[in-house]
Protein backbone atom coordinates (compact mmCIF):
# COMPACT_ATOMS: atom_id res chain seq x y z
CA UNK A 1 0.00 0.00 0.00
CA UNK A 2 0.97 3.50 -0.67
CA UNK A 3 1.16 5.49 2.42
CA UNK A 4 0.32 9.30 1.77
CA UNK A 5 3.26 11.90 2.31
CA UNK A 6 4.42 11.93 5.75
CA UNK A 7 3.88 15.46 5.81
CA UNK A 8 0.38 15.94 4.32
CA UNK A 9 -2.62 15.54 6.70
CA UNK A 10 -4.74 12.65 6.60
CA UNK A 11 -8.51 13.03 6.62
CA UNK A 12 -10.82 10.32 7.89
CA UNK A 13 -10.74 8.07 4.29
CA UNK A 14 -7.28 8.03 4.18
CA UNK A 15 -6.94 7.00 7.69
CA UNK A 16 -9.85 4.34 7.08
CA UNK A 17 -7.96 2.77 4.85
CA UNK A 18 -4.45 2.53 6.45
CA UNK A 19 -6.44 1.16 9.48
CA UNK A 20 -9.05 -1.55 7.61
CA UNK A 21 -4.98 -2.96 5.88
CA UNK A 22 -4.29 -3.59 9.70
CA UNK A 23 -7.87 -5.07 10.45
CA UNK A 24 -7.83 -7.61 7.63
CA UNK A 25 -3.73 -8.25 8.01
CA UNK A 26 -3.70 -8.32 11.89
CA UNK A 27 -0.92 -6.63 12.60
CA UNK A 28 0.12 -2.83 11.79
CA UNK A 29 3.43 -1.42 10.72
CA UNK A 30 5.65 1.35 12.63
CA UNK A 31 5.35 4.17 10.14
CA UNK A 32 1.83 3.50 9.91
CA UNK A 33 1.30 3.65 13.44
CA UNK A 34 3.23 6.63 13.71
CA UNK A 35 1.23 8.71 10.91
CA UNK A 36 -1.80 7.80 12.59
CA UNK A 37 -1.03 9.02 15.60
CA UNK A 38 0.85 12.51 14.24
CA UNK A 39 -3.24 12.71 12.74
CA UNK A 40 -5.09 12.45 15.85
CA UNK A 41 -6.01 15.83 16.06
CA UNK A 42 -7.93 15.77 12.38
CA UNK A 43 -11.34 15.40 12.43
CA UNK A 44 -12.84 11.88 12.18
CA UNK A 45 -9.02 10.40 12.70
CA UNK A 46 -9.52 8.82 16.40
CA UNK A 47 -12.79 7.69 15.83
CA UNK A 48 -11.89 5.70 12.94
CA UNK A 49 -8.98 4.42 14.79
CA UNK A 50 -11.28 3.43 17.82
CA UNK A 51 -13.63 1.59 15.60
CA UNK A 52 -11.08 -0.21 13.69
CA UNK A 53 -9.30 -1.27 16.77
CA UNK A 54 -12.75 -2.71 18.09
CA UNK A 55 -13.35 -4.85 14.97
CA UNK A 56 -9.81 -6.13 15.44
CA UNK A 57 -10.60 -6.87 18.98
CA UNK A 58 -14.01 -8.59 18.34
CA UNK A 59 -12.01 -10.50 15.05
CA UNK A 60 -10.04 -12.24 17.88
CA UNK A 61 -11.86 -12.04 21.27
CA UNK A 62 -15.52 -12.11 20.39
CA UNK A 63 -17.97 -9.77 22.54
CA UNK A 64 -15.93 -10.96 25.80
CA UNK A 65 -13.93 -8.69 28.09
CA UNK A 66 -12.67 -9.77 31.10
CA UNK A 67 -11.62 -8.72 34.48
CA UNK A 68 -10.02 -10.18 37.41
CA UNK A 69 -11.26 -9.71 41.16
CA UNK A 70 -8.09 -9.40 43.50
CA UNK A 71 -5.88 -8.27 46.31
CA UNK A 72 -2.81 -6.11 45.76
CA UNK A 73 -0.09 -7.26 48.26
CA UNK A 74 3.01 -4.61 48.36
CA UNK A 75 5.42 -6.85 49.77
CA UNK A 76 7.72 -3.71 50.36
CA UNK A 77 8.08 -0.20 48.96
CA UNK A 78 11.50 0.25 49.14
CA UNK A 79 13.01 0.80 46.13
CA UNK A 80 16.47 1.51 44.60
CA UNK A 81 15.25 3.08 41.87
CA UNK A 82 13.67 7.16 42.07
CA UNK A 83 11.47 7.42 38.97
CA UNK A 84 10.46 11.16 38.98
CA UNK A 85 6.78 9.88 38.54
CA UNK A 86 7.01 7.12 41.40
CA UNK A 87 5.12 7.80 45.30
CA UNK A 88 4.64 4.11 45.92
CA UNK A 89 8.60 4.24 46.75
CA UNK A 90 9.85 5.10 50.06
CA UNK A 91 12.73 5.71 51.91
CA UNK A 92 13.60 3.20 54.76
CA UNK A 93 13.34 6.17 57.53
CA UNK A 94 10.55 7.31 55.86
CA UNK A 95 7.12 6.60 58.05
CA UNK A 96 5.30 5.08 55.29
CA UNK A 97 7.84 2.61 54.80
CA UNK A 98 6.98 -0.58 55.29
CA UNK A 99 8.15 -4.23 53.90
CA UNK A 100 5.02 -7.27 54.62
CA UNK A 101 5.22 -10.18 57.18
CA UNK A 102 4.51 -13.65 55.94
CA UNK A 103 1.70 -12.83 58.70
CA UNK A 104 0.67 -9.95 57.00
CA UNK A 105 0.52 -11.72 53.77
CA UNK A 106 -1.58 -13.97 55.19
CA UNK A 107 -4.27 -12.13 56.60
CA UNK A 108 -4.57 -10.43 53.12
CA UNK A 109 -4.83 -13.46 51.32
CA UNK A 110 -7.51 -14.14 53.71
CA UNK A 111 -9.90 -11.49 53.24
CA UNK A 112 -9.32 -12.11 49.24
CA UNK A 113 -10.52 -15.42 49.71
CA UNK A 114 -13.37 -14.03 51.52
CA UNK A 115 -14.61 -12.03 49.04
CA UNK A 116 -14.75 -14.38 46.45
CA UNK A 117 -11.14 -13.22 44.63
CA UNK A 118 -8.60 -15.44 42.57
CA UNK A 119 -5.46 -13.49 41.94
CA UNK A 120 -2.98 -11.86 44.11
CA UNK A 121 -0.66 -9.25 42.65
CA UNK A 122 2.34 -9.53 44.70
CA UNK A 123 4.13 -5.99 43.92
CA UNK A 124 7.21 -4.27 45.18
CA UNK A 125 10.34 -2.16 44.52
CA UNK A 126 13.35 -3.21 42.58
CA UNK A 127 16.04 -4.78 45.30
CA UNK A 128 15.87 -2.61 48.06
CA UNK A 129 18.89 -4.76 49.55
CA UNK A 130 21.10 -3.23 47.24
CA UNK A 131 20.24 0.04 48.26
CA UNK A 132 19.84 0.34 52.05
CA UNK A 133 21.53 -1.57 54.62
CA UNK A 134 18.54 -1.44 57.00
CA UNK A 135 16.58 -3.99 54.58
CA UNK A 136 19.44 -6.26 54.32
CA UNK A 137 20.04 -6.88 58.16
CA UNK A 138 16.19 -6.73 57.95
CA UNK A 139 16.00 -10.03 55.66
CA UNK A 140 18.96 -11.28 57.20
CA UNK A 141 17.21 -11.47 60.67
CA UNK A 142 14.53 -13.33 59.05
CA UNK A 143 16.42 -15.49 57.38
CA UNK A 144 16.14 -14.12 54.03
CA UNK A 145 19.22 -13.86 51.67
CA UNK A 146 17.37 -11.73 49.25
CA UNK A 147 13.87 -10.10 48.76
CA UNK A 148 12.96 -12.52 46.22
CA UNK A 149 13.45 -15.09 48.65
CA UNK A 150 10.36 -13.28 50.50
CA UNK A 151 8.75 -12.98 47.47
CA UNK A 152 8.92 -16.81 46.99
CA UNK A 153 7.06 -17.38 50.71
CA UNK A 154 4.76 -14.98 50.18
CA UNK A 155 4.03 -16.79 46.86
CA UNK A 156 3.79 -20.05 49.02
CA UNK A 157 1.71 -18.52 51.91
CA UNK A 158 -0.44 -17.12 49.68
CA UNK A 159 -1.26 -20.55 47.11
CA UNK A 160 -1.58 -22.53 51.21
CA UNK A 161 -4.14 -19.84 52.28
CA UNK A 162 -6.48 -20.26 48.75
CA UNK A 163 -5.26 -17.60 46.61
CA UNK A 164 -3.07 -17.92 43.34
CA UNK A 165 0.12 -15.49 43.05
CA UNK A 166 0.78 -13.03 40.12
CA UNK A 167 3.77 -11.81 40.92
CA UNK A 168 5.37 -8.47 39.69
CA UNK A 169 8.55 -7.87 41.51
CA UNK A 170 10.77 -5.86 38.84
CA UNK A 171 13.95 -6.93 37.81
CA UNK A 172 14.71 -10.61 38.56
CA UNK A 173 17.25 -12.53 37.34
CA UNK A 174 16.41 -15.90 35.20
CA UNK A 175 17.47 -18.07 38.50
CA UNK A 176 14.79 -16.36 40.78
CA UNK A 177 12.20 -16.43 37.85
CA UNK A 178 12.62 -20.47 37.86
CA UNK A 179 12.18 -20.87 41.42
CA UNK A 180 9.08 -18.50 41.64
CA UNK A 181 7.68 -20.42 38.26
CA UNK A 182 5.80 -23.38 40.28
CA UNK A 183 4.67 -21.00 42.73
CA UNK A 184 2.98 -18.65 39.99
CA UNK A 185 0.30 -18.59 37.92
CA UNK A 186 1.94 -15.69 35.95
CA UNK A 187 4.29 -12.86 36.42
CA UNK A 188 5.09 -9.22 35.13
CA UNK A 189 7.35 -6.49 34.56
CA UNK A 190 5.93 -3.49 32.81
CA UNK A 191 8.49 -2.33 30.43
CA UNK A 192 7.01 1.41 30.14
CA UNK A 193 9.06 2.24 27.65
CA UNK A 194 12.16 1.34 25.37
CA UNK A 195 13.48 4.95 25.41
CA UNK A 196 17.20 5.65 26.35
CA UNK A 197 16.56 9.18 26.23
CA UNK A 198 14.15 9.14 29.25
CA UNK A 199 17.26 7.37 31.31
CA UNK A 200 19.54 10.55 30.27
CA UNK A 201 20.58 13.49 32.91
CA UNK A 202 17.34 15.49 34.14
CA UNK A 203 15.04 12.22 32.82
CA UNK A 204 12.35 10.19 34.22
CA UNK A 205 14.81 7.22 35.16
CA UNK A 206 18.08 9.00 35.08
CA UNK A 207 18.38 7.54 38.66
CA UNK A 208 16.55 4.33 37.66
CA UNK A 209 19.11 1.45 36.55
CA UNK A 210 16.27 -1.18 36.66
CA UNK A 211 14.04 1.39 33.79
CA UNK A 212 17.06 0.56 31.63
CA UNK A 213 15.56 -0.49 28.46
CA UNK A 214 18.37 -3.57 27.93
CA UNK A 215 17.69 -4.60 31.23
CA UNK A 216 13.92 -5.14 31.03
CA UNK A 217 13.83 -6.44 28.19
CA UNK A 218 16.21 -9.14 28.74
CA UNK A 219 13.58 -9.97 31.83
CA UNK A 220 10.91 -9.96 28.96
CA UNK A 221 13.50 -12.99 27.17
CA UNK A 222 14.25 -15.05 29.97
CA UNK A 223 10.69 -15.25 30.78
CA UNK A 224 10.22 -16.34 27.54
CA UNK A 225 12.96 -18.83 27.89
CA UNK A 226 11.54 -20.01 31.20
CA UNK A 227 7.54 -20.20 29.37
CA UNK A 228 6.43 -18.03 31.87
CA UNK A 229 3.34 -16.43 30.88
CA UNK A 230 3.87 -12.44 31.28
CA UNK A 231 2.08 -9.27 31.49
CA UNK A 232 4.12 -6.51 30.72
CA UNK A 233 2.43 -2.84 29.21
CA UNK A 234 3.35 0.80 28.38
CA UNK A 235 3.27 3.33 30.28
CA UNK A 236 2.07 6.64 28.64
CA UNK A 237 2.77 10.45 29.75
CA UNK A 238 5.55 10.14 31.37
CA UNK A 239 7.83 12.10 28.96
CA UNK A 240 7.69 10.00 25.80
CA UNK A 241 7.43 10.94 21.99
CA UNK A 242 5.60 9.06 19.63
CA UNK A 243 8.03 7.46 17.96
CA UNK A 244 8.95 5.82 21.52
CA UNK A 245 5.67 4.14 22.02
CA UNK A 246 5.43 3.19 18.79
CA UNK A 247 8.82 1.46 19.09
CA UNK A 248 8.22 -0.43 22.85
CA UNK A 249 5.04 -1.54 21.25
CA UNK A 250 6.77 -2.97 18.29
CA UNK A 251 9.71 -4.22 20.94
CA UNK A 252 6.91 -6.41 22.41
CA UNK A 253 5.10 -7.77 19.26
CA UNK A 254 8.66 -9.02 18.42
CA UNK A 255 9.27 -10.47 21.85
CA UNK A 256 5.86 -12.64 21.62
CA UNK A 257 6.23 -13.51 17.73
CA UNK A 258 9.94 -15.18 19.16
CA UNK A 259 8.52 -16.65 22.69
CA UNK A 260 5.05 -16.93 22.61
CA UNK A 261 4.61 -16.02 26.62
CA UNK A 262 3.06 -12.75 26.87
CA UNK A 263 -0.06 -13.14 27.89
CA UNK A 264 -1.52 -9.60 27.77
CA UNK A 265 -0.17 -5.47 27.33
CA UNK A 266 -1.52 -3.21 29.43
CA UNK A 267 -1.97 0.44 28.31
CA UNK A 268 -1.38 2.92 31.48
CA UNK A 269 -1.77 6.33 31.55
CA UNK A 270 0.71 8.23 34.41
CA UNK A 271 -1.12 10.10 36.79
CA UNK A 272 0.76 13.38 38.09
CA UNK A 273 1.15 12.86 41.75
CA UNK A 274 2.28 14.90 44.52
CA UNK A 275 5.16 15.21 45.92
CA UNK A 276 6.72 14.08 43.48
CA UNK A 277 9.08 16.02 40.74
CA UNK A 278 6.68 15.69 38.11
CA UNK A 279 3.33 16.89 40.21
CA UNK A 280 3.06 19.28 37.97
CA UNK A 281 3.13 18.06 34.70
CA UNK A 282 0.56 18.10 32.50
CA UNK A 283 -2.09 14.97 32.91
CA UNK A 284 -2.21 12.89 29.29
CA UNK A 285 -5.53 14.04 27.34
CA UNK A 286 -8.23 11.06 27.35
CA UNK A 287 -7.99 11.48 23.50
CA UNK A 288 -4.20 9.71 23.90
CA UNK A 289 -5.28 7.16 26.14
CA UNK A 290 -8.29 5.98 23.80
CA UNK A 291 -5.64 6.50 20.60
CA UNK A 292 -2.87 4.20 21.96
CA UNK A 293 -5.18 1.13 23.63
CA UNK A 294 -6.37 1.23 19.94
CA UNK A 295 -3.16 1.28 18.60
CA UNK A 296 -1.92 -1.10 20.38
CA UNK A 297 -4.65 -3.64 19.30
CA UNK A 298 -4.03 -2.78 15.95
CA UNK A 299 0.27 -3.08 16.32
CA UNK A 300 -0.12 -6.42 18.24
CA UNK A 301 -2.81 -8.59 16.42
CA UNK A 302 -6.05 -9.38 17.46
CA UNK A 303 -5.01 -12.16 19.48
CA UNK A 304 -3.44 -10.22 22.33
CA UNK A 305 -4.90 -9.84 25.38
CA UNK A 306 -5.01 -5.73 25.70
CA UNK A 307 -5.80 -4.30 29.21
CA UNK A 308 -6.15 -0.59 30.15
CA UNK A 309 -7.18 -0.24 34.08
CA UNK A 310 -10.79 1.30 34.85
CA UNK A 311 -9.24 2.84 37.87
CA UNK A 312 -7.41 5.56 35.59
CA UNK A 313 -9.48 6.15 33.57
CA UNK A 314 -12.82 7.33 35.20
CA UNK A 315 -14.17 9.57 32.86
CA UNK A 316 -13.70 7.60 29.49
CA UNK A 317 -14.69 4.15 30.07
CA UNK A 318 -17.57 3.93 27.43
CA UNK A 319 -15.01 4.88 24.59
CA UNK A 320 -12.13 2.75 25.97
CA UNK A 321 -14.56 0.05 26.30
CA UNK A 322 -14.86 0.31 22.54
CA UNK A 323 -11.05 1.12 21.74
CA UNK A 324 -10.30 -2.55 21.30
CA UNK A 325 -9.16 -3.26 24.39
CA UNK A 326 -10.51 -6.74 26.17
CA UNK A 327 -9.70 -7.00 29.29
CA UNK A 328 -10.18 -4.39 32.56
CA UNK A 329 -7.45 -5.79 34.57
CA UNK A 330 -7.39 -6.44 38.44
CA UNK A 331 -10.19 -4.62 40.17
CA UNK A 332 -10.07 -5.13 44.14
CA UNK A 333 -13.05 -5.69 46.51
CA UNK A 334 -10.37 -5.39 49.23
CA UNK A 335 -7.25 -3.05 48.73
CA UNK A 336 -6.32 -0.08 46.84
CA UNK A 337 -4.27 -0.15 43.89
CA UNK A 338 -0.96 1.00 46.07
CA UNK A 339 0.92 2.64 43.02
CA UNK A 340 -2.22 4.98 42.07
CA UNK A 341 -4.03 5.30 45.36
CA UNK A 342 -5.50 8.53 44.30
CA UNK A 343 -7.74 6.49 41.75
CA UNK A 344 -10.36 4.08 43.58
CA UNK A 345 -11.13 0.70 42.11
CA UNK A 346 -15.03 0.77 40.13
CA UNK A 347 -17.44 -1.59 41.42
CA UNK A 348 -17.65 -5.05 39.56
CA UNK A 349 -21.38 -4.07 38.76
CA UNK A 350 -20.94 -0.58 37.28
CA UNK A 351 -18.55 -2.28 34.66
CA UNK A 352 -20.86 -4.81 33.72
CA UNK A 353 -23.72 -2.43 33.18
CA UNK A 354 -20.99 -0.48 31.38
CA UNK A 355 -19.74 -3.37 29.32
CA UNK A 356 -23.11 -4.82 28.60
CA UNK A 357 -24.35 -0.98 27.17
CA UNK A 358 -20.90 -1.09 25.04
CA UNK A 359 -22.30 -4.07 23.02
CA UNK A 360 -20.34 -6.70 24.84
CA UNK A 361 -20.65 -9.03 27.98
CA UNK A 362 -17.96 -8.75 31.30
CA UNK A 363 -17.07 -12.33 32.33
CA UNK A 364 -14.64 -12.73 35.49
CA UNK A 365 -11.09 -14.35 34.99
CA UNK A 366 -8.18 -15.72 37.26
CA UNK A 367 -4.77 -14.66 36.73
CA UNK A 368 -4.35 -16.14 33.57
CA UNK A 369 -6.88 -15.65 30.63
CA UNK A 370 -9.16 -18.97 29.95
CA UNK A 371 -7.64 -20.21 26.43
CA UNK A 372 -3.91 -20.11 28.06
CA UNK A 373 -5.39 -21.83 30.89
CA UNK A 374 -6.72 -24.91 28.86
CA UNK A 375 -4.81 -24.38 25.53
CA UNK A 376 -1.08 -23.85 26.92
CA UNK A 377 -0.45 -26.30 29.33
CA UNK A 378 2.85 -25.92 28.95
CA UNK A 379 3.18 -22.63 30.12
CA UNK A 380 2.90 -23.75 33.32
CA UNK A 381 4.09 -26.06 36.32
CA UNK A 382 1.57 -28.78 36.58
CA UNK A 383 0.29 -28.75 40.23
CA UNK A 384 0.08 -24.68 39.87
CA UNK A 385 -2.53 -25.72 36.54
CA UNK A 386 -4.05 -28.33 38.78
CA UNK A 387 -4.72 -25.64 41.21
CA UNK A 388 -5.76 -23.30 38.86
CA UNK A 389 -8.04 -25.52 37.06
CA UNK A 390 -10.08 -26.22 40.77
CA UNK A 391 -11.06 -22.72 40.55
CA UNK A 392 -12.38 -22.24 37.01
CA UNK A 393 -15.27 -23.20 35.37
CA UNK A 394 -15.55 -25.68 32.59
CA UNK A 395 -15.13 -22.46 30.29
CA UNK A 396 -11.63 -21.67 31.80
CA UNK A 397 -13.26 -18.26 33.90
CA UNK A 398 -13.16 -18.07 37.34
CA UNK A 399 -15.28 -19.77 40.02
CA UNK A 400 -17.31 -17.75 42.12
CA UNK A 401 -18.24 -18.66 45.76
CA UNK A 402 -21.83 -20.31 45.46
CA UNK A 403 -23.53 -17.66 47.84
CA UNK A 404 -22.87 -14.91 45.35
CA UNK A 405 -25.55 -14.28 42.90
CA UNK A 406 -24.83 -14.14 39.12
CA UNK A 407 -24.99 -10.27 39.17
CA UNK A 408 -22.11 -10.25 41.59
CA UNK A 409 -20.17 -12.32 40.11
CA UNK A 410 -20.35 -10.87 36.49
Amino acid sequence: MKLPQPDSPLDRAAAESLIQAAVDTGTMAADVALRLASNLQHAGVLDALADGAFESKRKGKGDVVTVSRNIFLPLTNLCRNRCTYCSFAKQPDSAEAHTYSLEEVAEGVRGGVATGCTEALLCLGDKPEIAYRSHREWLKERGYGSTADLVLEACKITVAEGMIPHTNAGILSIEEMERLRPWNASMGLMMETTSTRLRGKGMVHFHAPDKDPAVRIRMHEEAGQLRIPFTSGLLLGIGENDAERVATLMTLRDLQERHGNLQEVIVQPFHPKPSTPMRAVEPIRDDEVVAWVALARLILGPEMNVQAPPNLAPGMLERLARSGLNDWGGVSPVTVDFINPEAPWPAIESLRRLTTASGQVLKDRGPVYPDWLLDRPEFFDPEMRKKLLRLATDEGYARRPTHQSDEEAA
